[in-house]
């Protein structure tokens, strides 16, 4: 059941959730491997879908979400990244900023697909990520089924909700 949905910065509505929330990655971050969202131990996840492996603003969304994973932690929400990219790939971010939170390989963006990331720019973008997909955060009930509760879809590359629009989200279910 859907509570809410949210889009990008105008605030639409008719983004829709995939019919099976749930999925299992190649984990290269904390946790186990493969990482299954519904075995999470945590209330929430915040699932972080990245653009590419060059994409900074990417790069600077994780930097600050290892910032605040203390914040994260005691709100009882588990960040989770999804990036499109190959096992060494991920692994590079991993090590380079230290995360201490689940990162999930997602080669073939079967999860991205699964949870519709949106993108833009037709074949290029559907070809070339660091073009065409933009930016996503999804907040999933863990305490039952896994169910979506609050989605922000990107309109371009920089449009991204805050850690504070975030944790306050979560706040408004648990």
């Amino acid at each position: 059941m859907l509570r809410l949905i949210k889009g990008g910065s105008d605030g639409r509505s008719d983004l829709g959730v995939p019919g099976d929330v749930d999925f299992a990655g190649a984990n290269v971050g904390a946790g186990p491997d493969p990482f299954v969202l519904s075995e999470a131990d945590a209330d929430l996840a915040a699932l972080f879908f990245h653009r590419d492996h060059l994409c900074g603003n990417c790069r600077t969304q994780v930097k600050t979400v290892v910032a605040r994973h203390d914040d994260f932690e005691n709100a009882g929400v588990e960040p989770v990244s999804i990036l499109p990219e190959p096992r060494d790939r991920a692994a590079e971010w991993v090590a380079e900023y230290d995360v201490p939170y689940p990162f999930v390989a997602d080669p073939d963006a079967e999860i991205a697909s699964q949870y519709g990331q949106r993108r833009r720019f037709g074949p290029i973008g559907r070809r070339v990520d660091l073009i065409g997909r933009m930016p996503e955060v999804v907040l999933v009930d863990l305490r039952r089924d896994p169910e979506v509760l609050w989605r922000y879809a990107g309109d371009h590359p920089g449009d991204r909700p805050g850690i504070e629009a975030i944790l306050e989200e979560a706040a408004k279910f648990t």
